[in-house]
């Protein structure tokens, strides 16, 4: 017998993690979570890899979804695409926007409750546990490429202002689908793990 569904979680809607303010940069503690991975390098606009990323990312998701719905009643939507980005020399990233030169992880969270059993993994994705810890974040809105000058200050103004500094590698989440939204109204959080500094 299929069990009873129990409310649809949307981490967009009930994490506090998923959230955040254009303008506001904010200090907070991420938990530790699974993502489905996988790992790539190249221009995301015209890497092949990167479109066959997706391509290997979504079909498992929602297989994932589907089967967590059927078998424990558990359904939620799937969240949205997030990213690590990163690049030898991170002035390629911020500063140059030199997209030849990056590295990138993308990343599909799943929900507490699927375990190691419920995942069937294909290719070259991987499900592995993530913990950020202590991160500075913010909203910001319109195109990707226009992204520099709020990372600029957030890396620049921001993170040393708050006696913190970077640890890990650059983190965006995708609130919006490029495909159907106007470049000027895409929604992306853009989140920083950091340290605090002891003085």
């Amino acid at each position: 017998m299929t069990p009873q569904v129990a409310r649809k979680l949307d981490v967009k809607k009930d994490l506090e993690t998923y959230r955040a303010r254009r303008g506001t940069f904010r200090t907070l503690e991420v938990p530790s979570m699974h993502f489905l991975m996988i790992d790539g390098q190249g221009d995301p606009n015209t890497s092949p890899a990167y479109e066959a990323a997706l391509g290997e990312l979504y079909p498992l998701a929602y297989a994932l979804k589907f089967r967590s719905r059927r078998t424990l009643g558990r359904d939620y939507v799937v969240p949205p695409l997030e990213g690590l980005w990163w690049a030898d020399d991170m002035e390629a990233f911020t500063a140059l926007r030199d997209k030849s030169r990056w590295h990138w992880r993308l990343m599909l969270m799943t929900p507490p409750w699927i375990t190691a059993e419920q995942v069937e993994t294909a290719g070259a994705v991987r499900w592995e546990q993530f913990a950020e810890g202590l991160c500075v974040q913010t909203l910001h809105v319109g195109p990707y490429d226009a992204e520099g000058p709020v990372l600029e200050q957030m890396h620049h103004e921001v993170i040393p202002a708050r006696d913190l500094e970077m640890t890990g590698r650059h983190h965006e989440i995708y609130l919006g689908d490029p495909r159907r939204t106007d470049p000027e109204r895409l929604r992306t959080i853009l989140r920083q793990p950091v340290r605090r500094v002891l003085r």
